[in-house]
């Protein structure tokens, strides 16, 4: 054992010691909760998330017994802290029981913000469902504070994650609401474009044409400007090669809007892997379409 290690067993004990013996004066949850928080730095300089966390864990419950939900709050986050290193599904309970406390003391920003930081758990971890219901009590969260471009993050969060559970209509829809609300914000109206086109892909996913066209006449309508945009221009010549079943085409349409936008990538802007995973869906589902026709010939 080493010596931060051992230190933070004797601040332990000590804690114990004071935990189960008598207090006249000061408070003995206090006392306690002081002492295991000196434990638990001793074990995080010795790498012992394990019990580093276990520690925060008993700090929280020490600040309840006083009825300090704000430092119960705080602990149970350094708690997370800890098991993020080895439990991102024990950081992800901590996180709540944190967010919890927070609710409770009108702390709503902190729970706005621990709620993603649980959906993010979620969403690494592959739990698609979890993460998009902390996103989405986020999204919530930050909303009611007035925070709406931090709220429009989150539902876009959301969005996605719904594209990637191919729940496409409920994606396409969360993905114009924030188009919407954008179009009139002055900081948010230039990201319109891009939202709309991710709304786009997500109705490509669904294979209908006809809905498809019935979306873009609907963009226009929320940014009259739509019409004139490259990404129109893409989700209209990816429509009209699904109408026709022309993989060929499709693949043709997706190349020029990526040579024409490929200067992006000299300011530091990655390709969007997510796009990039829904189109060649959409292209796969044309072209078993295209190769069911050529059966039937």
């Amino acid at each position: 054992m080493g010596d931060n290690e051992a230190r933070g067993d004797d601040f332990e004990k000590k804690a114990d010691q004071k935990l189960s013996g008598w207090s006249f004066f000061g408070n003995k949850y206090e006392d306690a909760a002081d002492l295991l928080d000196k434990a638990g730095n001793f074990f995080k300089l010795a790498k012992n998330w394990r019990r580093a966390a276990a520690v925060y864990k008993r700090i929280a419950d020490c600040h309840l017994q006083g009825d300090s939900k704000h430092e119960a709050a705080s602990a149970y986050v350094e708690a997370a802290n800890c098991y993020k290193k080895f439990s991102p599904p024990d950081a992800a309970q901590a996180l709540n029981n944190a967010v919890n406390l927070f609710l409770e003391i009108g702390r709503l920003n902190m729970a706005a913000r621990y709620s993603k930081d649980i959906g993010e758990i979620y969403q690494q971890e592959q739990d698609l469902e979890n993460a998009a219901v902390y996103l989405s009590r986020a999204a919530d969260l930050f909303d009611s504070e007035g925070q709406s471009s931090q709220a429009n993050t989150m539902t876009q969060k959301i969005a996605e994650i719904y594209a990637q559970l191919e729940k496409y209509q409920k994606a396409t829809e969360l993905f114009e609401e924030i188009a919407r609300k954008s179009i009139n914000n002055n900081l948010l109206k230039y990201s319109v474009r891009g939202i709309l086109l991710n709304a786009g892909i997500c109705q490509l996913c669904r294979g209908d044409p006809v809905a498809i066209n019935n979306s873009l006449e609907r963009y226009q309508d929320i940014d009259p400007t739509f019409s004139g945009t490259r990404e129109y221009k893409l989700l209209a010549d990816l429509a009209a090669s699904m109408d026709e079943g022309d993989v060929a085409k499709f693949t043709d349409a997706v190349k020029e809007f990526d040579s024409m936008t490929r200067l992006v990538l000299s300011i530091g802007i990655l390709p969007d892997p997510w796009k990039t995973t829904l189109l060649l869906k959409a292209k796969n589902e044309l072209k078993k379409k295209e190769d069911d026709e050529d059966d039937l010939t």
